[in-house]
């Protein structure tokens, strides 16, 4: 692919936006777990105490600077090259995850970053180009085509049924629901923030296009979208690793969007088939990343007990020391306790 001096700003944007996003992770769920302890109320239980954690809202304002750069991103670049290029920030938070939370990442899973990194490059390489576009009226009559309308009441449907009927029944203990309603929204606030970029650029450009209401209402929809997505993601962040929550996240975010866009936006009009396949090849190489991913949050758990032998814990006692990510909870939280004192309550209980 042929990048012009466009699609290259947006590139460099878009690489901008995955690092602060993918930090923004981590600081918000530091943020999280401070303010659990102090309130007894967690995030994914419904508290809303982290309002009141400064460290929260330097992990929420981080996200918006990486948001920001990935808004003006999509002005200057098809969501089909920027959106991929968030797989960066699984790299970021995984990292930052090791080194800041203590959230051990198994050697293949690993391998899954890098591969959610080359698939993502197998896509941007056979990104298609972006059609021309010279008004919001334009974008407008795209947003009401039939198969688009048709897949955003598709999308409100699913939204519908996660949110009041699969969250309370089991948003505690699969990861699908929680981010799979930040995804389904993300990829229609993607296509207004797209529809928004170009707007506002082409005002920028002297082609003003504030006077028109479809211009309000593309940013209607994006304040709507990015409220339900961080309310989610926050429960999402607080219930499940974060080396999880941001792969699972990234593959079902960017797929739903590329699908949108290409309902939408036509991308892959003009494409020959080999790039088509190559890019359903990338998808495939980063979702078989995200499971392997999944897949070893629980190996790397159980091998922390490997080597040890002493009595299993009772349900209850079990509950206590440990949440259902794995983690040490408030005695290791509140710091009124150690990782070796609860290693040596553990010993205890063998006796």
């Amino acid at each position: 692919m042929v990048f012009s001096k466009d699609n290259m700003t947006g590139i460099i944007l878009a690489l901008l936006s995955s690092v602060f996003i993918g930090a923004s992770f981590i600081i918000k769920k530091k943020g999280l777990r401070r303010a659990a302890v102090v309130s007894g109320v967690r995030a994914g239980v419904g508290g809303y105490s982290y309002l009141l954690e400064p460290l929260w809202w330097i992990g929420m304002v981080t996200m918006i600077v990486g948001e920001i750069a990935n808004f003006v991103a999509y002005a200057f670049a098809p969501a089909v090259l920027v959106t991929p290029l968030g797989a960066l920030s699984i790299i970021v938070s995984a990292v930052l995850a090791q080194i800041v939370l203590k959230e051990k990442l198994h050697p293949l899973g690993i391998l899954g970053c890098v591969m959610c990194i080359a698939g993502s490059i197998v896509i941007v390489i056979h990104a298609p180009q972006e059609h021309a576009i010279s008004s919001v009226k334009e974008i407008w009559y795209m947003a009401t085509q039939k198969a688009f309308l048709l897949y955003v009441g598709s999308v409100l449907v699913l939204v519908f049924i996660l949110v009041f009927y699969f969250a309370p029944q089991c948003g505690h203990s699969n990861v699908l629901v929680f981010t799979g309603i930040c995804s389904l929204m993300g990829s229609l606030s993607v296509m207004s923030v797209k529809a928004l970029g170009t707007s506002l650029k082409l005002t920028v450009e002297g082609k003003n296009q504030l006077m028109y209401p479809e211009t309000w209402f593309f940013m209607f929809v994006v304040a709507v979208c990015v409220v339900t997505q961080m309310n989610y993601l926050n429960k999402a962040l607080d219930t499940f690793n974060t080396a999880v929550v941001s792969p699972i996240y990234y593959v079902m975010f960017t797929t739903l969007t590329i699908v949108a866009s290409v309902i939408m936006f036509k991308d892959w009009d003009g494409q020959n088939v080999g790039s088509i396949i190559s890019g359903i090849c990338g998808f495939i190489v980063v979702l078989s990343g995200t499971i392997l991913l999944h897949v070893t949050k629980d190996m790397e758990r159980s091998s922390s007990f490997r080597g040890t032998s002493y009595t299993p814990l009772s349900p209850t006692l079990s509950t206590r020391l440990y949440n259902t990510n794995g983690e040490s909870l408030k005695h290791e939280e509140e710091g009124g306790s150690s990782s070796e004192e609860v290693d040596s309550r553990r010993q205890e209980l063998q006796v």
